[in-house]
């Protein structure tokens, strides 16, 4: 990145800052991953149930003249006029028919408030809505021969190139190899200061510091794939290497430490959910295979244990199947089976990168999923008992459940003199009621969970995905598509998960290493193999590289799961290490940069821009967060109002509640974790500016870091360049430095304040695109 032009001074920052907005803040007219998640799982599903029948292209009699089967009839309307307003649910035909206003759709009785309440959403949100023009006519299992995803893995002859020296790993010569197809060359090599910053973030999630950048380059002078390399290496053993891979896993295990808004308005707190955070960031550390990795979250409580505390960790990590999202439970005949859909779909989309939960209702419209086999795996997970506690204490949101009891872990009580300020109250009346006396003595180490019922059992087909209306009972299976013909027996008096966890990880399964090699793609580069992480099915996008991504699922399997060995390799090709400027003509020809031929330019998401504050102003807590906020709260959210403190540690060991995120992340794409996020929004929006400038977090971090300006002797450049060093991680240029230098003096002079001037000065360095974005 070249250096920062001219600084803003106080008056026009936040100015300076939105003028930078780019073109990325216009969504694209499919939606983002999340949007259309929501609409697969919430909306589609009550489409198929309750409106097909009358309103859909194979109907016996059209309704209305209303086709809700496709996008553009749902827009269209019918005799009564457009069925949606996007953003704007009031207005909508749709919702007021929902409401039974005017209309009354479904005509025998109105849907659960909780239903409508998702629709009113999902209009809000923009109406995304990613079928197309026409209803697909042919039957799911028609696509299933041309499906690339479902193929199996190969192991793909290295390409011959004719720059042979420039390529360093098989890797590059798989990039090069298309680079040079289109006569083309890749751009130059990224320089050392920008690189020792780039890996520092891609690994790590926090910058060097001006020494590391120092230290690295003259290393790098002298001998560069040694200095890169053991960088790497030190990067890699770091504890801080977990709290950077363990977030993104997070996002796809959608973890969250409440249940959310269940449509009713109510929020309960998940008291125990971090021991999970803590697992998943501790097993990134240990560079646990992937494959145990999935085992443990799967079927940990059914795996032998060597002692108590590997009992404990494989309990916890089964927290990945108990951090549901729930609608309510009034009024929702169906509450237990949308349990199972979550499960599900964090198995299909997280795992597999396939939308298995569409086939709930009917026969997968696309993908080669059919009804019969989304019951097949249901029945692992209707034989699988879903713990996650006394929900708040509000049965109208979920039944309370039991927990698991750790052995190894300690008893932990709360803090001296702690008083629950927020009342229970009774569900029909709204009057304040006496917590019920818990189960377990208070500070009993929990944790959220699943464990084998008592009868497992095989599920019946639910017709239109209505829990009263059942049909064949399907014995528990998994997604013949994949290819995988060896017979699985699933013990009689099992769930049904470890078989599961097993089908998953055989090392010829087509979906889970290409899945999974391509998060850690797109981690580093900024964009998968395959653009569309959670949709490996017939409309996710297609692999720029397929050959690439099938040897580095061959490479990753060969090498034992290992997802520290794969990111090694990775960032030690010479295709990672490219600059990300180019020339005019690799701008026009590679515009986009499918073919790889220079880096991207990336912003970093809203835990590392947070982090990189807290480094630069000394605040930043290296060390691990201890439990939550909430351990000790079994409570609902919507009644407590704020529940966020001030905090030095870490992003990650913030306090996650869905419907109510951390208020120093929220500004930057933060997703809201009720659903697998993969791949994050990334939206440039003048909230983003308005925050910078306004933050009391930001503000903060600023007059730390004047503070720390201030310690040094009372001579401006120095200053200026302790400033430049702790936020940008460079010295100044001359021209930047007499500009600094007049800011800090203008701003003294109009606010006759020492500290406000220098505090300027730090919240105009931590305001700049150089600051938050990643070359």
């Amino acid at each position: 990145m070249k250096h920062c032009g001219q600084l803003p001074r106080l008056a026009v920052i936040a100015w300076s800052i939105m003028a930078t907005l780019s073109p990325a803040s216009v969504r694209a007219e499919s939606g983002s991953p999340k949007d259309v998640a929501f609409f697969e799982n919430r909306i589609r599903p009550v489409l198929v149930k309750h409106c097909y029948e009358c309103h859909a292209q194979d109907s016996k009699e059209l309704g209305g003249k209303l086709l809700l089967d496709t996008r553009d009839g749902l827009r269209t309307g019918g005799e009564t006029g457009p069925s949606i307003v996007s953003g704007k649910p009031d207005e909508s035909l749709l919702i007021q028919a929902l409401r039974w206003q005017d209309i009354q759709m479904p005509p025998d009785e109105p849907l659960p408030e909780n239903v409508i309440s998702d629709f009113v959403k999902w209009i809000e949100r923009g109406a995304v809505d990613p079928r197309t023009a026409d209803a697909p006519s042919k039957d799911a299992t028609n696509n299933e021969k041309t499906l690339w995803s479902l193929r199996p893995i190969t192991n793909p002859a290295i390409p011959d190139v004719q720059n042979a020296e420039w390529a360093r790993d098989p890797i590059d010569r798989f990039v090069l190899a298309r680079i040079e197809s289109a006569g083309l060359t890749p751009t130059r090599d990224a320089d050392p200061r920008t690189l020792v910053r780039r890996l520092y973030f891609d690994l790590i999630g926090l910058p060097p510091s001006f020494d590391d950048v120092e230290q690295f380059a003259a290393a790098y002078g002298h001998n560069r794939m040694m200095a890169v390399e053991q960088l790497v290496d030190s990067l890699l053993a770091s504890p801080q290497f977990g709290e950077r891979w363990g977030r993104y896993w997070l996002d796809v295990a959608r973890y969250g430490e409440s249940n959310g808004n269940d449509g009713l308005g109510r929020n309960p707190t998940f008291p125990h959910a971090w021991r999970y955070r803590d697992y998943v960031i501790d097993a990134f550390n240990a560079d646990t295979s992937y494959d145990r990795f999935l085992t443990e979250q799967i079927a940990g409580d059914l795996l032998p244990a060597d002692s108590d505390e590997q009992r404990d960790r494989q309990i916890v990590a089964t927290g990945f199947l108990a951090m549901a999202a729930k609608p309510a439970k009034a009024m929702n005949d169906n509450f237990d089976m949308d349990v199972v859909a979550d499960q599900i779909d964090v198995v299909g989309r997280g795992i597999m990168g396939l939308s298995v939960a569409c086939a709930r209702c009917h026969d997968h419209k696309f993908d080669p999923v059919p009804t019969r086999e989304y019951y097949a795996l249901a029945g692992i997970f209707t034989s699988t008992e879903t713990m996650w506690g006394v929900a708040g204490h509000e049965k109208l949101t979920a039944p309370v459940t039991d927990l698991h009891v750790l052995k190894a872990a300690p008893k932990v009580l709360p803090p001296e003199n702690f008083v629950e300020t927020v009342v229970v109250k009774d569900s029909a009346t709204g009057v304040p009621r006496p917590a019920p006396k818990p189960k377990w003595p208070v500070g009993t180490p929990l944790a959220m969970g699943v464990r084998d019922k008592a009868e497992p059992a095989d599920a019946k087909i639910n017709i239109k995905g209505e829990s009263k209306k059942l049909g064949d009972v399907v014995p528990r299976g998994f997604v013949s598509a994949c290819g995988l013909d060896d017979p699985v027996s699933i013990p009689d008096k099992q769930s049904g998960r470890v078989e599961l966890a097993q089908w998953l990880t055989r090392p010829d399964h087509p979906l889970t290493a290409r899945v999974v090699v391509n998060r850690i793609w797109q981690h580093l580069f900024g964009e998968g193999i395959v653009a569309t992480p959670d949709d490996f099915g017939v409309y996710g996008a297609r692999p720029t590289h397929p050959q690439l991504l099938d040897h580095l699922a061959t490479r990753f399997v060969q090498d034992g799961w290992s997802v520290k060995r794969l990111i090694r390799a990775v960032v030690l090709s010479r295709t990672y290490q490219l600059s990300s400027a180019a020339s005019e003509e690799l701008l026009e020809q590679d515009s986009t940069n499918s073919l790889l031929t220079r880096h991207n330019r990336r912003r970093l998401d809203a835990e590392a821009i947070r982090d990189a504050m807290l480094s630069a102003s000394g605040q930043l807590d290296l060390q691990p967060g201890d439990g939550s906020l909430i351990r000790h709260r079994d409570i609902l959210v919507n009644l407590a109002g704020n529940l966020h403190e001030p905090s030095n540690k870490r992003s990650i060991y913030l306090c996650y509640l869905r419907s109510s995120p951390p208020p120093e992340l929220a500004a930057f794409d933060l997703p809201d974790f009720t659903a697998v996020t993969g791949k994050r929004d990334l939206s440039t929006i003048p909230a983003q500016a308005l925050h910078l400038f306004n933050s009391d977090f930001v503000i903060n971090q600023a007059d730390n870091l004047a503070e720390l300006l201030m310690q040094t002797p009372n001579e401006p450049a120095k200053r200026v360049h302790l400033a430049f060093r702790r936020v940008l991680s460079r010295d100044p240029s001359e021209v930047e430095l007499d500009q600094a230098i007049e800011l800090v003096q203008q701003t003294q002079s109009e606010l006759s304040s020492s500290e406000k001037a220098w505090s300027t000065l730090s919240q105009a360095l931590l305001a700049t695109n150089e600051f938050r974005y990643l070359d």
